[in-house]
């Protein structure tokens, strides 16, 4: 039997935080999720004035990366590299930068997604998030 790692409460809290945090000290307005494994919501906020459309981006982003195992802008690169036939990839919503797996020991714990700013701003906030519980 195997040991499974998995993002406890108070850890998705101090991710949260931290990830609004960034956004707040940037002046920007994002809609944050973090999902667990599976792509499961356990987290969501949208700041004061983050477009509406940043809710719906912001967990299809968190969902790609968790499922994925990888940032959502390995699925961005490959689509503008060509392969555009990844645009149908099943269970896959959003495939732009701004979701970031929680790696620890090689496996995902979950990932964060985030939405409202440049997709490199979105990254940076979800990685804050994330640097907050030292993964």
């Amino acid at each position: 039997m195997k040991t499974k790692h998995v993002l406890e409460s108070s850890e998705v809290k101090s991710i949260a935080t931290a990830a609004e945090a960034e956004a707040l000290k940037n002046n920007w307005a994002v809609s944050i999720c973090i999902v667990d494994d599976g792509g499961h919501m356990l987290s969501f906020q949208r700041l004061d004035g983050a477009a509406p459309v940043s809710a719906r981006i912001a967990p299809g982003k968190a969902l790609t990366a968790a499922l994925g195992r990888r940032e959502s802008k390995a699925y961005e690169d490959m689509i503008n590299g060509g392969r555009v036939s990844f645009l149908s990839a099943p269970g896959l919503e959003a495939m732009l930068e701004g979701g970031v797996p929680i790696m620890k020991d090689g496996q995902c714990l979950g990932a964060v997604g985030v939405s409202g700013v440049k997709s490199t701003e979105d990254a940076q906030i979800a990685k804050a998030g994330i640097a907050a519980i030292g993964l």
